[in-house]
């Protein structure tokens, strides 16, 4: 990333954020008008579509801004040092612009009232545990494959998300920015505003337990390592 100035990283994460919402609504809007679909199939939909694009925006914005997306995820890099609080603050400004810029496009693409406000109640303690361990899983994938294999984290996202929209209570929003922008959206895939609060300090405890879990594995891997190095040096 240091290749690439701050405001090409700043261009990536409104840009992945904008596609990746207009995939997430438009897709649940797309699903609702199929012929004979019912809640089931609209969610396979979303969450097949939802999962393939991600893989490709990652792969493509990755290495330009490291691929955030997300506000959980940059919370989770800027805790370790990885990103500086300035660009932590100008990377969540975007992908919260972006992801909003992406549902207002969506609803333009399909005839829609450009501006709505989502009457979709999403609440309740199941709800947000769901989102903490949505996002705790989410941000461990991030972390632990790139320490495992780095190249395939847009394949394990990816795959991580689309299994998530079907085993948490709260198909998986894991992510402030989407959450947000899914408030603008009075459609399948929207949340009431009222409820988004609690998502977003749902979803950041799953983020912030996620790096100290992989900090305490990670730090056990280089342990076992550097006990064997005395060994392999003899």
């Amino acid at each position: 990333m240091d290749d690439y100035s701050r405001s090409q990283r700043l261009a990536s994460e409104f840009l992945g954020s904008a596609f990746l919402l207009a995939t997430v609504v438009g897709s649940g809007i797309m699903a609702e008008t199929l012929p004979g679909s019912n809640v089931a199939v609209q969610l396979l939909c979303n969450s097949t579509a939802t999962g393939a694009i991600l893989f490709v925006l990652i792969t493509m914005l990755g290495p330009i801004s490291g691929a955030h997306f997300n506000p959980a995820v940059t919370v989770a890099f800027f805790l370790r040092g990885e990103i500086d609080r300035n660009e932590a603050a100008f990377f969540i400004l975007m992908q919260i612009a972006g992801g909003v810029c992406g549902v207002l496009a969506t609803h333009l693409m399909f005839d829609q009232s450009v501006m709505q406000i989502s009457l979709k109640l999403r609440d309740g303690p199941a709800l947000w545990f769901s989102e903490i361990i949505a996002t705790f899983g989410l941000v461990a994938t991030i972390l632990l494959t790139l320490k495992a294999n780095a190249s395939a984290v847009p394949t394990s996202v990816a795959l991580y998300i689309a299994a998530a929209y079907w085993f948490t209570a709260s198909t998986s929003f894991a992510n402030p920015a989407v959450t947000i922008a899914r408030g603008f959206s009075d459609t399948f895939a929207g949340i009431n505003p009222a409820n988004v609060p609690a998502f977003i300090v749902a979803q950041l405890v799953g983020a912030v337990l996620a790096v100290y879990v992989c900090r305490f594995l990670l730090a056990q891997k280089r342990d076992k390592v550097s006990a064997k190095a005395p060994a392999a040096a003899e």
